[in-house]
């Protein structure tokens, strides 16, 4: 293709020999297209969109030649790109800096022109676009929880694109609004419920599932919130655990509650949430006044991937009357798994669940579904009946105008063996990496492992006085109870110390002693800075612990604190791979990988730890 660049200028002579440029070889396509033979394929047909504009395209009259001829490009561009992306030997990401792509980088620029440019100019905008990002599909790409790239997803982001549709009504998308309402129904199937009963809606994220959690369990309890707003109601209290995601607080925000009566549920060292702690909480406040609402449950915690116990979490709810949400927005995935199901035992007692397709089922994002037990209350809670757009009297059953139970006025359309298959596979790939981590003297699990049972076999079942409950057989062993595998690299400078218990201790004791020497700093720090004339005696003495204690301090923090980081950065700089970190409660900086990714092979992982230790074995 010829990638020659197009210049405007305003000189009226150019502007006119431009045109009939233009012109001759619009005329020219058309010509070559009607004399191209039957049999020829889209391959062989080369164009010049140099000066070819957007305005050719279809709906422009004879358009449908050019038009079929750039999507082709276009998609051989997103094709090239894909076996990149599925390419291990390939780059994650070409790294660059804010400035550097604001700048420009060998003719790809960012900035707005007043003038139209060449379909040419988009084809290779597109190529730069995908060139300079991160190739979130590939197999070494391990830095969130949502990644990897499936085919079929983006067969169905194409086709949802090109309907180009909106959800709020059947009249305009009634193929979509029938398949919403048969996967709600399937999900709520697989948590438990009666499909009859319950109801649901697919939003764009986890944190908009949290949201809608809240508000409707707000308006069933006080449905003047509708019409008269908080100042009607009572001071009201949520509940998260400790290692909840931060999106209920946002929502608390968002909805008027305020952050402050987001009470936080202390944890247990896995990062499960103490039940005997919730009930604490909830009298604590109902002792000050407040009135106790909501319980946010988590089936898979963003950092260590924990499992709230949610049977004793139901039972609490049930005893005060509180509305009880599940975040499975991580953890949903294993409820399709036979032999991880368990772990989300209690999920059928839920008022309400989130659960992201996005993530573990590999669907493309934005997908995320919010499921409510309670039939009606979407809509009775968002219900604001447009009338031009809900009007009742339409020749069709208008229980499938399902726009009104949303918060939204538009809705993008979202998105059972096949999915276990790649869910027992991804925990599969997280045991075989906490076995590696437990071999390798480098590396140190941040804390042991939960028993979890080898051979799985989960079904549900009916029991007469508590409805659905899961029924399980297997074997007992340990491994991590969701994918996420969270560690610390010991670099060398740490491996002096003789093997043994001695060792293992200090290893611990670096964490706790930078905790504890940075409380001792501050108080030495305090003291030293009372004015003092003297050279010699206590005063000058302290100053010279806390010398010493900054010296020790600053090895510490760089020791552990620093780490992570540095190899972060060198391993964004070089491209190879892509793994989060981040610290939690007392636990200084540490790697947290996590796999959803369909195309990550045991080499991977193998790969991302010679490659931590490559880029950290110099600090």
């Amino acid at each position: 293709m010829d990638f020659r660049r197009v210049t405007h200028t305003t000189n009226e002579q150019s502007h006119t020999e431009h045109l009939q440029m233009r012109q001759k070889q619009l005329s020219s396509f058309q010509r070559e297209s009607e004399e191209k033979d039957n049999s020829s394929t889209i391959e062989n047909f080369m164009t010049n969109f140099s000066n070819i504009y957007e305005s050719d395209l279809l709906p422009a009259r004879n358009g449908e030649r050019i038009t079929e001829h750039f999507l082709h490009d276009v998609v051989d561009i997103l094709l090239s790109y894909i076996k990149k992306t599925h390419d291990g030997k390939s780059k994650v990401l070409d790294f660059h800096h804010p400035h550097q792509l604001l700048e420009g980088l060998e003719g790809f620029s960012l900035e707005l022109s007043d003038q139209p440019q060449p379909l040419e100019q988009i084809l290779v905008d597109c190529r730069d676009t995908l060139k300079y990002g991160v190739k979130t599909g590939h197999p070494r790409y391990f830095n969130q929880l949502s990644s990897g790239l499936d085919m079929i997803g983006l067969v169905g982001e194409w086709l949802t694109a090109t309907a180009n549709t909106n959800m709020f009504t059947y009249e305009i998308a009634p193929v979509f609004i029938v398949m919403e309402e048969i996967l709600i129904k399937k999900m709520h199937e697989i948590i438990g419920w009666g499909e009859s009963e319950a109801d649901g809606v697919f939003s764009p994220g986890g944190s908009i599932s949290n949201l809608y959690s809240i508000l409707v369990a707000r308006y069933q309890r006080f449905p003047e919130i509708k019409t008269k707003g908080m100042a009607a109601l009572p001071n009201i209290a949520l509940f998260v655990s400790e290692h909840s995601h931060y999106s209920v607080k946002k929502a608390a925000a968002v909805l008027g509650i305020g952050m402050d009566n987001v009470i936080a549920v202390k944890c247990d060292e896995r990062g499960k949430m103490i039940p005997s702690e919730l009930e604490r909480k909830i009298l604590q406040v109902k002792k000050q006044g407040q009135l106790p609402l909501y319980v946010s449950a988590t089936a898979g915690t963003t950092v260590y991937g924990a499992f709230d116990p949610l049977v004793s979490i139901a039972d609490i709810c049930d005893k005060y009357n509180l509305w009880m949400h599940v975040d499975a927005a991580w953890g949903g995935g294993l409820l399709l798994s036979r032999r991880h199901s368990y772990k989300l035992s209690g999920i059928e007692r839920a008022n309400s669940v989130t659960w992201n397709p996005h993530k573990l089922m590999g669907a493309p994002l934005q997908c995320s579904a919010f499921l409510v037990r309670e039939k009606g209350l979407l809509h009775a809670c968002n219900q604001l009946s447009a009338e031009y757009l809900f009007q009742p009297d339409k020749q069709y059953d208008t229980a499938y105008d399902t726009g009104d139970k949303t918060i939204q006025c538009g809705r993008h359309v979202d998105g059972t063996q096949g999915f276990e298959i790649l869910i027992n596979k991804f925990l599969e790939l997280a045991e075989y990496l906490y076995k590696e981590l437990k071999t390798r003297k480098n590396f140190e699990l941040v804390f042991a492992a939960e028993v979890i049972f080898k051979n799985m076999d989960c079904v549900t079942g009916l029991n007469i006085d508590s409805g659905i409950q899961f029924f399980c057989v297997g074997q007992e062993q340990q491994g991590p109870e969701l994918t996420n595998v969270c560690f610390w690299y010991i670099p060398p400078s740490l491996q002096q110390i003789p093997k043994g218990p001695g060792r293992d201790k200090r290893l611990h004791q670096v964490k706790d002693l930078i905790f504890a020497s940075v409380v001792m700093l501050t108080i030495l720090a305090k003291r030293s800075s009372t004015p003092n004339v003297e050279t010699e005696g206590p005063s000058h003495h302290l100053r010279l612990v806390t010398v010493t204690s900054q010296k020790v301090i600053a090895t510490l923090l760089f020791l552990t604190i620093q780490v992570a980081p540095k190899i972060k950065a060198r391993m964004i700089e070089e491209g190879t791979t892509m793994v989060s970190y981040q610290p939690q409660g007392d636990n200084v900086n540490f790697f947290r990988m996590v796999f959803s990714n369909p195309a990550t092979k045991k080499s991977d992982v193998d790969f991302l730890l010679e490659e931590i230790e490559r880029l950290g074995k110099d600090l």
